[in-house]
């Protein structure tokens, strides 16, 4: 069976696939690795790795890969933007957060990644910083006790950083 992977580096997916022995049993690292490189799991890449791993199909790659939340079939922003929605933050303020990021990233009609690719948005049920509430976390680094006005900050802050 031909795979078209004219989008993806084929050797980057080869070195992922041999790095876990192209075990089976690995795909869900696997299908990591690759999300850490693309930002999501391109279509071609899933596709590749059903079809080189044993065992595996591309329906089954699709399969795990659309199971689990923590993988994303749409490319994302430059910047992951996460908004803590679990108890202690939505007690304490996390969807006016929300729609804060929301309005100053200017995402519309249920997108969640901007027109730019310049920042992507999720609500996360937890972040496992419920004194910090509410939080949000933009590439991994944690801002605590947000409000509206600080959103507009963090953002300002990171717009001027890419001029």
């Amino acid at each position: 069976m031909k795979v078209d992977v004219s989008s993806v580096d084929t050797k980057k997916l080869d070195e992922i696939i041999q790095s876990y022995g192209g075990e089976k049993s690995y795909l869900i690292a696997m299908l990591q690795k690759v999300q850490e490189i693309y930002k999501y799991l391109p279509e071609e890449a899933m596709t590749y790795i059903g079809s080189k791993v044993e065992g595996l199909s591309p329906a089954t790659v699709f399969g795990v890969a659309t199971f689990y939340a923590q993988f994303s079939l749409e490319p994302k922003g430059k910047y992951e933007i996460k908004v803590c929605d679990g108890t202690a933050c939505h007690v304490r303020g996390s969807m006016p957060v929300l729609e804060a990021v929301k309005k100053k990233i200017d995402l519309k009609n249920g997108k969640m990644t901007t027109e730019n690719g310049m920042f992507s948005l999720e609500t996360v049920s937890c972040l496992g910083a419920c004194s910090l509430a509410p939080a949000m976390v933009i590439n991994g680094k944690i801002y605590p006790k947000m409000t509206p006005d600080a959103v507009e900050i963090v953002i300002d802050t990171i717009l001027k950083e890419n001029v």
